[in-house]
């Protein structure tokens, strides 16, 4: 008897327990789940509104901006065309008047006899002194249409970041084992590039090797369009990324086979706490508040720039102009820990 009246109390506990629990998820299923589901509504609606609202401003800016510039470039379009009008006028005339004059010195010289070209000598001269006030035409950039008036800061970011949101990860680069320096280890898939003070066993005849400076190359050269890719520098505090010629020297340890101390190479440097855009040996600083865990490359070659881009923070680090005249391809240095590729 006593057995079965502990037992009988362990189901009545049992029972209670199980009541509670029943009660407890009712609530959630009736209370709880409903106001989170009601939540989840109000928190979607207001995300889509905080969207709709933002895009909406983006393109209020846009639209500005896109106004403002096409303003820029008729006025800057009509400066250009009245200058060239003016030029046009002003040779018209000079043309006429040197038509005029070489024509009255011909007749000077066909139809007077000496005497008569003797007397006329003080208005020869007179007319002639005209012509001595016209110059030749020279090269003018007044001429020219001014291709900074689209220069804006606005559209510049706006358009880096839709670059490198679009392209970056669908073109395919990889890095050139042939290439690699005996200081650089390739991972496996060959997008990260890690950094060794002791030199490896390598063949370092092979022609496209860099056998002293710790750079590699690409395997594929860019040579039209955009191209756009990103990689990370978490993990070093030296490295260089950017392009060059095939040119670019190989061998030896002169400073000509450092990447941006030659002019086929076009580069964003890293050392420490120093960045610097490097190109022909001549620095330009690069003032960071903070350091970048990747750095976006952009390259418009037929426009001819090259772009150092912050994909967190929407920054653009630097910006060079130079018409690129032959293929380039990325280029890599690195000279503490690693850097690597990103999809």
């Amino acid at each position: 008897m006593a057995r079965a009246e502990r037992l009988r109390n362990k189901l009545v506990e049992r029972c209670e327990r199980l009541q509670l629990q029943s009660a407890a998820i009712a609530r959630h299923v009736e209370q709880v789940l409903p106001a989170k589901d009601q939540a989840v509504l109000s928190a979607a609606s207001a995300a889509r509104e905080l969207v709709i609202q933002r895009l909406l401003l983006v393109g209020k800016a846009c639209e500005n901006e896109e106004q403002q510039l096409l303003e820029k470039v008729h006025a800057e379009e009509e400066r250009a065309h009245q200058s060239i009008l003016t030029q046009q006028v002003h040779w018209t005339e000079a043309l006429h008047k040197l038509g005029a004059l070489r024509t009255y010195l011909v007749d000077m010289i066909t139809n007077l006899d000496d005497q008569s070209l003797l007397s006329a000598e003080q208005e020869i001269f007179e007319r002639m002194e005209v012509a001595e006030g016209i110059l030749e035409p020279q090269e003018s950039l007044k001429l020219n249409f001014n291709q900074s008036c689209v220069q804006s800061p606005l559209l510049h970011r706006l358009w880096a970041c839709a670059v490198l949101c679009c392209l970056t990860g669908s073109q395919e680069i990889h890095i050139d084992e042939k290439t690699l320096s005996p200081h650089l280890s390739l991972s496996e898939d060959k997008r990260t590039l890690t950094f060794s003070p002791k030199k490896a066993k390598v063949d370092s005849e092979c022609p496209e090797r860099f056998d002293h400076w710790p750079n590699a190359l690409a395997t594929a050269p860019f040579h039209s369009g955009l191209c756009a890719w990103k990689v990370s520098v978490e993990q070093s505090c030296a490295y260089k990324l950017g392009v060059c010629y095939s040119s670019v020297p190989r061998k030896g340890s002169a400073n000509e086979g450092r990447l941006g101390f030659n002019s086929v190479s076009w580069v964003f440097s890293r050392y420490d706490k120093e960045f610097r855009f490097l190109h022909a040996g001549q620095p330009q600083p690069v003032e960071l508040i903070k350091a970048p865990t990747e750095i976006g490359v952009l390259l418009d070659f037929a426009g001819g720039e090259l772009l150092f881009y912050d994909p967190d923070s929407c920054a653009i680090l630097f910006s060079h102009r130079q018409p690129f005249l032959e293929p380039v391809y990325p280029v890599f240095a690195v000279a503490h820990q690693s850097i690597s590729l990103v999809l």
